[in-house]
């Protein structure tokens, strides 16, 4: 009787598989790894050629390697590699807002130049006498309306005012200076122009920078309230002081800058301060005199004679006397109220801007 061994074809062929796959994995296995070293050894060619690569560093390429090591995940190794890689490129073509490489150094603002004191002082000769009426602690004024001035009209030992916002505006927005070759215009009228760089609210804007760099909190308008018509100017710049009253509606202190309206090339008041031949300023100061209800005016006269006491001490003779005036010029509306000139029309346009440093001065001397 003959053995028979009965062998199991699909069993064999199945068992040979097994081991051809178990072979083959281990060679992948292998060659992976060795390819592993090779990234390596690029890294650094990676790094000079594409962007971002050099945002890796090594512990980037360490965690990748661990990751593959403990989950055995080719797709794995892949994701932790790229992954970072596109990181970094963003990174490189969106560096931090800090990197030296990016810093563009920001536009530097020259300072404003503020006045200094303890300077020598020389009041220059002019065509018009400073008439004046009364005197009171150093002030003058000449006063047009039937009021006796007392004592306890004229006394000011504190302001009770806001002081941190100023309000500057022109009822006359077109009064402009003798023109020069560093500030020539196109005269809209007898010494003035529609051109707000030639005229007083130009001046305006040379007060409102001084007074900034004190600190104030300044609302300069420059609209226009004598163009087209003359006539009618105080009405239209009440509308607009009552406007801006809504949106700063603590505002005291509200100055209309005018420059003194005398037509005449020859009439130039100035001041030497220092080296420096600037205008004289002047407050027209108005009441209810005329008959318009205006409780303000004492207080706005007050305000007056304290600035005008400080710019004798400061600077004397930087004021011309007071004016005071039965016409209530818009002042009803604030309780630091004034008008104030600002040369004439023989003066220049950078007398009367040099003259804003000294009245800054001595508006932050008072207020503070």
């Amino acid at each position: 009787m003959f053995n028979v061994t009965v062998i199991n074809i699909k069993g064999l062929f199945k068992f040979l598989f097994i081991i051809v796959a178990f072979f083959l994995l281990i060679f992948c296995i292998n060659l992976l790894l060795k390819n592993l070293d090779f990234i390596k050894v690029s890294t650094n060619i990676l790094n000079q050629s594409i962007p971002g690569i050099s945002e890796l560093n090594n512990s980037n390429f360490f965690i990748a390697e661990t990751s593959y090591i403990e989950s055995k995940n080719p797709l794995q190794l892949l994701l932790n590699y790229q992954l970072p890689v596109i990181s970094s490129i963003e990174l490189a073509s969106n560096p931090p807002s800090d990197s030296p490489l990016e810093e563009t150094p920001p536009e530097t603002v020259p300072p404003v130049e503020q006045a200094e004191t303890n300077l020598e002082i020389q009041v220059l000769d002019s065509i018009v006498p400073n008439k004046y009426t009364d005197e009171y602690n150093g002030v003058v004024i000449k006063n047009e309306t039937d009021y006796a001035l007392t004592e306890d009209i004229l006394s000011c030992d504190t302001l009770d005012i806001n002081k941190s916002d100023i309000m500057l505006f022109h009822t006359h927005t077109c009064e402009s200076y003798t023109p020069t070759e560093a500030y020539p215009y196109e005269a809209s009228g007898t010494f003035r122009t529609t051109d707000l760089n030639f005229s007083v609210s130009r001046v305006g804007d040379s007060l409102s920078e001084q007074l900034s760099s004190y600190g104030y909190n300044v609302i300069h308008d420059k609209t226009y309230h004598d163009y087209p018509a003359y006539s009618g100017s105080y009405g239209r710049s009440m509308a607009t002081i009552e406007n801006l009253l809504v949106s700063h509606p603590n505002t005291d202190i509200i100055i209309d800058l005018h420059r003194d309206a005398i037509g005449d090339t020859s009439y130039a008041p100035s001041i030497k301060i220092g080296d420096e031949v600037v205008s004289q300023l002047m407050f027209v100061i108005g009441t209810d005199g005329g008959g318009l209800e205006h409780p303000n005016w004492q207080k706005n006269l007050k305000f007056a004679v304290k600035v005008q006491e400080k710019a004798n001490e400061l600077y004397p003779g930087l004021f011309r006397p007071i004016l005071l005036r039965n016409s209530r010029y818009n002042q009803q509306l604030g309780n630091a109220a004034c008008i104030i000139e600002v040369g004439a029309t023989g003066n220049t346009l950078e007398q009367s801007m040099g003259s804003m440093k000294y009245l800054a001065k001595v508006l932050d001397e008072v207020l503070h």
